[in-house]
């Protein structure tokens, strides 16, 4: 017994020591953190390499056909979709959470969780909705006699920045409420003004927490299949099933790598950004903040304010409404939609704990034992969020079907892809909610005997809870709207809202499919009010 002890312990020391030449800090991050790290890397990784694997198979020859051809254009349309959507989101939330958090607009508790009920839409169903109001033979037609191009180029980044705003709108909020008011309260004293303030003061704060938001909605516009086939605008997602359809897995999986090289762009970018500027705060308080006050700015504020969430939520809801009622008459409501919702609702929750099980350790290694390794699984965590779905799924099926057969066809397939997909999102916010932490909170409970992984379960997790909420609701949200992966490794009969969703609307039966999405909707909403609660 002792033999086995002391082995264990020479074998435990080896990979400690292992880990403390890997990590750049005098201290390594222990195994167990470490190997939490390794881990998360290897999933990571999966479709990466399936894909960079497969868009090698024919040699140069594709490449060549498909440089000349349709890579430029898929390129110039992709990222002027994205940095259009981006840049618009980013002034819509931003401006949203200031007014919602900083200043006396009427109703603003209630405004706070209203506003970010757009997440709840999926893009496509929000898609599908203003093709009914604005498209040929639609609604406005209908009234008015003419239509909308609802696909046009102006239209198409309208409609997706209204439902993508709430990632950088819930994540800046989320920082706003951890700001010490004694902060903006020494910028009044200095002599600047309301809008000084939140220029010189508010703003840097949250650069970490607008940079989080906008990555979240650029790596989304990229990988985005649903809405942008709704409204025919050509990128690579569209590429990518067009030629899956042709069972073309070479073309598509060279436009897919083209995707992983487009978000390292995005992850550099950010990169450069982070590095800029840090505010570490040693703790949080109960000051309320000094609200400001709008003055003159209230109407104008209030109409931007009910304009968004007119455009963006109540819309969209109404037609649903319209076409649910049509369901209800018909009688075409039966008891599959509450196994459609439970089917939703535990892949959705489970994902969402993995989520957060895996980011953590990745987060707090990563910002407070930085090394080489931490950051190369940091980026390769978010390669996947660019992919589109199928592409990940089948990485996955790759690997169920080669290493582990006996669970192919089972819910784990999916919930592997969905952790695969949306990781990044929990990422993003605890590591927003970690950025407001400072270092010495760890070295004063390293310094008393602590280990790594303690100081995290009893330090760092107490600290950041509002971020882990916001990681645990986007995460929840995203998978209960996902469809792609959801389509390809469901297990027989596991039908979820989405699925129903995108099958009835393909067919053109908008009464069969607003019921469910209606009910994405209210168990996206659920969570979502409980985080702004919480804040």
């Amino acid at each position: 017994m002792k033999s086995n002890n002391k082995i264990g312990l020479k074998v435990r020391g080896f990979f400690s020591r292992t880990f403390s030449r890997i990590f750049s800090s005098s201290q390594s991050p222990g195994l167990a953190l470490s190997a939490m790290v390794v881990l998360t890397g290897i999933l990571m990784v999966i479709p990466v390499i399936y894909i960079a694997v497969r868009s090698f198979d024919n040699g140069s020859q594709r490449w060549l056909e498909l440089l000349d051809t349709r890579i430029p254009f898929l390129l110039e349309k992709t990222l002027s979709l994205t940095l259009a959507v981006t840049l618009l989101g980013l002034l819509i939330g931003v401006i949203l959470a200031i007014l919602v958090v900083n200043t006396n607009l009427p109703g603003r508790r209630i405004w706070r969780w209203l506003l970010v009920i757009p997440l709840t839409i999926p893009p496509y169903v929000g898609a599908v909705s203003y093709i009914i109001l604005l498209g040929p033979s639609g609604w406005v037609e209908g009234w008015f006699g003419s239509t909308i191009d609802v696909f046009s180029f102006p239209i198409v980044v309208l409609i997706l920045t209204g439902f993508t705003y709430p990632y950088i709108y819930l994540i800046v909020s989320a920082s706003l409420q951890k700001i010490n008011p004694s902060f903006e309260e020494a910028g009044y004293i200095s002599g600047l003004s309301p809008l000084g303030v939140i220029r010189k003061v508010t703003i840097p704060m949250v650069r970490p927490a607008i940079g989080s938001g906008a990555i979240l909605v650029a790596l989304y516009i990229v990988s985005d299949f649903g809405a942008v086939a709704m409204l025919r605008y050509p990128t690579f997602t569209q590429a990518i099933y067009f030629q899956m359809g042709s069972f073309d897995r070479v073309g598509a999986s060279i436009f897919s790598l083209i995707l992983i090289l487009i978000t390292l762009v995005f992850l550099y970018l950010q990169y450069l950004s982070k590095r800029r500027m840090k505010f570490y705060q040693i703790d949080g308080t109960s000051k309320e903040p000094v609200l400001i006050d709008l003055g003159k700015w209230k109407t104008p504020a209030l109409l931007f304010v009910g304009t968004v969430f007119g455009l963006f939520a109540a819309i969209p809801i109404a037609v649903l409404l319209y076409w649910s009622g049509i369901a209800v008459a018909s009688g075409v409501i039966d008891s599959r939609f509450f196994q459609f919702t439970m089917n939703s609702f535990t892949a959705a929750a489970i994902t969402s704990a993995l989520c957060l099980v895996f980011a953590l350790p990745l987060i707090y290694v990563k910002t407070r034992f930085s090394s080489v390794l931490s950051r190369m699984v940091d980026v390769i965590s978010y390669l996947s969020y660019a992919l589109p779905g199928v592409i990940v799924a089948l990485g996955v099926i790759f690997i169920f079907i080669n290493y582990l057969p006996f669970m192919y066809g089972t819910i784990a397939m999916l919930i592997m892809a969905y952790m695969m997909r949306f990781l990044p999102q929990s990422l993003q916010s605890t590591e927003s909610s970690m950025g407001q932490v400072s270092p010495k909170i760890d070295e004063a409970a390293l310094s008393l005997g602590r280990r790594p992984v303690q100081v995290l379960n009893q330090v760092i997790l107490r600290l950041i809870q509002p971020g882990m909420i916001a990681s645990f609701s986007l995460v929840f949200v995203s998978v209960i709207k996902e469809l792609p992966a959801t389509l390809l490794l469901r297990p027989a009969g596991f039908d979820t809202l989405s699925v129903r969703v995108w099958i009835e609307t393909s067919d053109g039966f908008y009464a069969m499919a607003a019921p469910s999405a209606l009910l994405i909707i209210i168990i996206s909403i659920l969570p979502i009010r409980w985080v702004m609660n919480k804040y």
